[in-house]
């Protein structure tokens, strides 16, 4: 508990651009990235499996970033308004979580203020919908808020995780490589790394770091 992050970000295909170097550099730091995608029990209603989370985690992530709807008779998403006030509430009403630590993410700064204004006085950084910035982002709140020292250059641990997806990639390769062509093998590293489900994507970052 004392290390486990929370995350609270959308689940679509498009945004595992940014939420594979946030997870990156939770566990380059040390901490445990805590996700509801790390499981598919049908039997668990997803809120009791939220809650669960929630209340295993002393530190949050919530990227509220795709809360406008984009076109034409499509919803807000509010599942991640919703996870941000359970989370809230929980360090409020539950003493044991009464010292839990919060990063807010948002693509432009001040975008929130447009949907979720009750939450105007907060520190919200802005990731742009970069990957790198959002790195920027969680490398400045370990140190801001959760109280890393001496944590290095951001941009270093950017290329880390470039390095870390180029040795994923080759490994993969070479284990198509044995039984199949190279043009085969290439297609199938590269499915196996895009589907990969996060559970075992966080397994693969703590074999190497």
């Amino acid at each position: 508990m004392d290390k486990n992050v929370f995350i609270n970000c959308p689940f679509d295909e498009d945004y595992y651009s940014l939420l594979r170097p946030i997870i990156f550099t939770i566990v380059y730091f040390g901490y445990n990235p805590r996700i509801s995608l790390e499981n598919s029990d049908s039997s668990q209603p997803r809120l009791e499996k939220l809650l669960e989370l929630i209340t295993n985690s002393n530190y949050s992530i919530h990227d509220i970033s795709r809360l406008q709807s984009k076109e034409a008779d499509e919803f807000y998403r509010l599942n991640m308004p919703f996870e941000l006030g359970l989370d809230y509430s929980s360090k409020h009403f539950n003493d044991k979580l009464k010292n839990k630590k919060f990063l807010i993410l948002e693509t432009k700064k001040y975008d929130y203020m447009k949907a979720l204004s009750d939450i105007n006085g907060l520190d919200i950084k802005s990731h742009k919908d970069d990957p790198e910035k959002a790195v920027d982002s969680v490398v400045a709140w370990f140190v801001e808020t959760v109280g890393l020292r001496k944590v290095g250059s951001p941009l270093k641990i950017w290329y880390e995780f470039i390095e870390f997806n180029t040795s994923l990639y080759e490994e993969k390769l070479k284990k198509y490589g044995e039984t199949h062509d190279f043009k085969f093998a290439e297609k199938f590293a590269n499915d196996e790394i895009r589907k990969m489900p996060i559970p075992e994507y966080i397994d693969e970052i703590k074999e190497r770091y």
